[in-house]
């Protein structure tokens, strides 16, 4: 028995890589689609955990769903039927009843090679050959800690010679408790049917607004929201803490999961609407981005906790 633990516990080493800067701690599991394992705060003989972090089980089985955060490449969330129009191609991607829409693309199901690792930073590389997505290309995380606040650049670049629709952004979760309050500037909402689809544009109600802000134990939400000024603050102030995640553009949704009952919530800052490749030219901004061959699209998102002192 004593073999069988040092031999798992090698094991989960091997799967992690760690930076950090003398405050924070981030763990980042390459081979689990590139995701950000956890991201802690050590000091005063106490550990904050800024993300929902990963247990040894999700490290283990390589599961970037059950990680902290993990990248979405070359699109975010659904795509109704894995299918859509694009030029004079019809795209058929790989579903199954567990995920009928392949949803959020395929880095978070594929490994990562570590370009670099030092003390504070690391670089991964994803790169993806034509299949049933019949474009090559190629998607950077740059993962840095700095002053205790952690920094993701995502770069996504076509590699094919012909021009690619594309979507980015991260999938963090974060820890959710009873008082857990979430605060965000936006201008309207998605409304959704059972397949969390999108079906109409509307004005967020007024009991969970994100831009007035609302505690999450009091929503249930999947849904993508539009016109995010790019920040959001996540206040937990029953233990006196506070994180600002602050992106760029063209990261200019968020998307909320808000699973009632459930220790986490999700906060995504994406550059795409669902289904955005279907909802092209019906009047509304889908985020949905063409990038010609060879270019390069990309967008930073921080994460800026504080402690709240009264």
């Amino acid at each position: 028995m004593m073999g069988n633990s040092t031999a798992g516990a090698k094991h989960l080493d091997e799967d992690l890589i760690s930076i950090g800067d003398g405050i924070a701690t981030v763990e980042i599991a390459p081979a689990a689609g590139g995701a950000v394992a956890s991201y802690r705060w050590h000091g005063n003989g106490q550990t904050v955990d800024w993300l929902r972090p990963a247990d040894s089980g999700a490290i283990a089985s390589r599961d970037a769903g059950a990680m902290g955060c993990f990248p979405l490449v070359p699109y975010s969330n659904r795509i109704r039927g894995g299918r859509f129009e694009f030029g004079d191609r019809g795209i058929r991607l790989p579903t199954r009843p567990d995920d009928p829409h392949h949803e959020h693309g395929h880095g978070w199901r594929k490994p990562w090679t570590v370009a670099r690792h030092d003390a504070g930073t690391a670089i991964l590389h994803y790169r993806h050959a034509a299949d049933s997505w019949p474009w090559s290309y190629e998607a950077e995380q740059a993962i840095s800690v700095e002053d205790g606040r952690l920094s993701i650049r995502l770069s996504l670049r076509n590699l094919s010679d012909t021009p690619m629709p594309a979507g980015f952004g991260l999938h963090p979760y974060f820890p959710s408790t009873p008082w857990t309050h979430i605060q965000a500037s936006v201008t309207g909402m998605w409304e959704t049917d059972a397949q969390v689809l999108p079906t109409r544009h509307v004005v967020p109600p007024a009991g969970a607004n994100p831009t007035t802000g609302f505690d999450i134990s009091e929503a249930d939400f999947d849904t993508a929201f539009t016109g995010w000024a790019r920040n959001a603050r996540i206040t937990w102030p029953e233990h006196g803490r506070q994180l600002d995640m602050e992106a760029e553009a063209p990261l200019d949704f968020l998307v909320l999961y808000t699973p009632p009952g459930e220790p986490f919530f999700c906060a995504e800052p994406v550059s795409n609407m669902t289904d955005a490749f279907n909802r092209v030219g019906n009047g509304y901004n889908t985020g949905s981005i063409v990038l010609a061959p060879g270019e390069t699209r990309s967008a930073s998102v921080r994460f800026v906790p504080s402690l709240i002192t009264a």
